[in-house]
């Protein structure tokens, strides 16, 4: 097998493990997204530090962590992936895995925005019409349907913003990853013991709960994995067009598998946000 074959396998296994994480997530019983959160990081964070002795990629983690001046940008990034990890289990748990769908759509779209807004860069025609058509994607549901699509807005903005700030991080993923969660986990040991002490917890024992609880740890970290051995074998081209896997399991799942219905003011928002896509593609490949 060749390398770049070996690089679309492992991009497709990271995007379609993403795609499918809302039948995870709903696999939760009355169990609070705030919880779920909490357990995903503290598990992602042991799972990782495990990965990383193995792999012997300690250094660059003690040279971040013993830089603090140099964690304003990773605590920022620590911040926003734990937005976007919540509210995405919120979206499941509340059925508007649809919402979810089209956030992930958004997401390109806003990094170009973002780009041109933060770093001043110049974006081409094709990309201008794509974000002018999400923007009339949102009025248009906004307009109709009386409300905005405001999960998809804040995963979508976090997301993005996320991915910004990234780049300015010297840290590949794996690392980076694991000092992001090494950030927020005095947060999540005082969340789980504040859940222990006042007898709300749901990580009790050996129970398909806690195993689930500890299992979203353990997810999080197998399709960044994939993804690293992907992104190191593919082009940036590639790594992009192999993106929209995501979204459209989570829209194919959403409809077909958790019976979420899709009204013609949401399918006119997701065609317009589609055709904007398609602009942005045909722009990047130009």
């Amino acid at each position: 097998m060749s390398e770049s074959t070996r690089g679309v396998a492992l991009g497709l296994a990271a995007y379609s493990m993403w795609g499918l994480f809302p039948l995870f997530f709903a696999l939760f019983d009355n169990v609070p997204a705030v919880e779920i959160l909490t357990h995903r990081i503290l598990w992602s964070c042991v799972f990782l530090a495990v990965v990383i002795s193995l792999l012997r990629r300690w250094s660059p983690i003690r040279d971040a962590l013993t830089h603090p001046r140099r964690l304003g940008r990773v605590l920022g990034c620590a911040i926003l992936i734990a937005l976007n990890w919540g509210l995405y289990i919120y979206s499941v748990e509340t059925q508007h895995v649809l919402q979810a769908s089209l956030g992930y759509f958004m997401t390109p779209l806003v990094n170009v925005a973002l780009g041109m807004l933060v770093l001043k860069e110049r974006i081409k025609p094709m990309q201008g019409v794509a974000i002018l058509l999400a923007l009339m994607a949102i009025g248009i549901q906004l307009v109709q349907l009386g409300s905005l699509p405001w999960i998809s807005l804040v995963l979508a903005a976090s997301f993005g913003t996320y991915g910004l700030l990234r780049k300015q991080v010297q840290l590949d993923g794996l690392s980076g990853l694991l000092v992001e969660t090494l950030l927020l986990l005095p947060f999540a040991l005082m969340m789980v013991g504040w859940l222990t002490a006042n007898g709300t917890s749901n990580f009790t024992g050996l129970s398909s709960t806690s195993l689930l609880l500890i299992s979203s740890g353990i997810l999080t970290a197998i399709p960044l994995l994939a993804f690293a051995g992907a992104a190191r074998r593919l082009s940036l081209g590639t790594v992009g067009f192999l993106m929209y896997i995501n979204p459209s399991l989570q829209f194919v799942v959403a409809i077909w598998v958790l019976g979420e219905p899709l009204q013609i003011e949401q399918l006119t928002t997701f065609a317009l946000i589609w055709i904007g896509l398609l602009l942005y593609s045909v722009s990047s490949w130009r």
